[in-house]
């Protein structure tokens, strides 16, 4: 090779290589410029929300609970919190209500002189009338309570005359006392009735001895429940007999009191029926429930008795404790692109008791989740049976980290 092919050579790799320096330093320079920017989005781009993989419970239900329903007259049983009535026959015919007219008198009365708790009220003092009362009730062949002249009795211990023993004449004295006639107790009894939805219920006298005295079983269950809301109401038919010093020991007309988990309520008969409204009490797991009942229409008591006996009986058996879900239960799990997992678990239990065949259902609300601290609430479980409903939080069971730079700068797809 000559000089001058030399020279040549040499300059036209020197100009390759100021070609590729160049070449480089512009790539340089163009990464930095728009590899900042690139950076600096990444870095504060939002990242993805983890969607939360629910398990929703399986719905429970128990069987049917077969009843021993009474064959005769008209009846309905329900239960204090629970939806409408558990068993039912002829619930919507009117029929005579007899003394438990009675439970109306006093709630009526008691809507306009309270008792506060634990105090026995007004005093009401009884003179020769209220005795003449007594004797035209004894002629009339209706129940009486003692009475005497010059007696006073406080308004507790008159409703216990009149709801204990079903005193006819106590819902007259008391009427005249607290409203000035019976006629005007019945005018303010038929408006309490229509003030708490009992439209299919009406009143004509205080004490129920008219057959005029009408009401549905089905309001009758719904009576029980509000007199079961007054205290002094609720413990007078608790009361298997009071004793009045004014008066002497009053016993309770209602024979199934103390048994078959019976606590109250009031009796009712007529010239051709036994009635009985009744409450009873039953223990079901950590609660207790209150069945509130009536059958109307009985040939007599004892077989008014055995019939609501039997059916209290097979009543009682059909409410049971149900635990759908239990603490730090699993009900959703997270798993996040940049490998991070945590869990949704139950903060609580939940327990509840149902009545029969009514299911019980869980629904799973998650939130789809981005990062978060252990111990976030993402969701709630809620249970539901008939009417009652519980919530239970569910919070994760670890944390859910940011993903770093790293896996930000390396995964330009996956963010926001």
């Amino acid at each position: 090779m000559t000089d001058a092919e030399a020279r040549e050579t040499k300059a036209k790799v020197y100009r390759r290589r100021r070609i590729v320096v160049f070449s480089a330093l512009a790539l340089v320079i163009a990464l930095f410029t728009t590899g900042g920017v690139y950076t600096a989005n990444a870095l504060g781009a939002a990242v993805p929300a983890a969607a939360p993989q629910i398990t929703d419970p399986e719905p429970v239900a128990a069987a049917p609970q077969p009843l021993s329903l009474p064959g005769f007259g008209s009846y309905a049983v329900g239960a204090v919190g629970f939806d409408g009535l558990l068993a039912a026959g002829n619930e919507s015919t009117p029929m005579p209500m007899a003394s438990i007219t009675k439970v109306i008198t006093a709630l009526t009365v008691l809507a306009e002189h309270p008792i506060p708790a634990g105090e026995s009220g007004p005093d009401i003092a009884y003179t020769d009338a209220d005795v003449d009362i007594y004797w035209d009730m004894v002629a009339q062949n209706g129940s009486v309570a003692p009475v005497e002249a010059g007696a006073t009795l406080s308004l507790k211990e008159s409703l216990e005359a009149l709801l204990i023993p079903s005193g006819n004449n106590y819902g007259i004295s008391i009427a005249n006392w607290a409203f000035g006639s019976e006629e005007a107790l019945v005018e303010k009894a038929n408006a309490w009735l229509a003030a708490n939805g009992l439209a299919n219920t009406h009143v004509v006298d205080s004490s129920g001895i008219s057959d005029d005295n009408v009401g549905t079983a089905a309001d009758m269950v719904a009576l029980g429940e509000i007199a079961l809301r007054d205290p002094t109401v609720a413990a007078i038919v608790a009361s298997k007999s009071v004793e009045i010093p004014e008066i002497g020991t009053l016993e309770n007309s209602n024979k199934l009191l103390g048994t078959h988990g019976v606590d109250g309520m009031k009796t009712g008969t007529t010239d051709d029926a036994a009635n009985l409204l009744f409450t009873a009490d039953y223990a079901v797991g950590a609660s207790n429930v209150t069945v509130v009942g009536v059958l109307l229409g009985g040939e007599s008591h004892s077989v008014l008795d055995e019939a609501i006996a039997a059916l209290l009986d097979s009543v009682a058996p059909g409410f049971h404790e149900v635990a759908p879900l239990e603490a730090n239960q699993v009900l959703a799990e997270y798993s996040t692109p940049w490998g991070e997992t945590a869990r949704a678990r139950t903060a609580d239990g939940a327990s509840l008791v149902v009545w029969s065949d009514t299911p019980v259902d869980v629904e799973v609300q998650a939130e789809p989740v981005t990062t978060a601290e252990r111990g976030t609430q993402v969701g709630t479980a809620v249970v539901r049976a008939g009417s009652q409903e519980i919530s239970v939080p569910l919070v994760l069971d670890a944390q859910l980290a940011d993903p770093g730079t790293w896996w930000r700068l390396s995964n330009p797809g996956a963010l926001g």
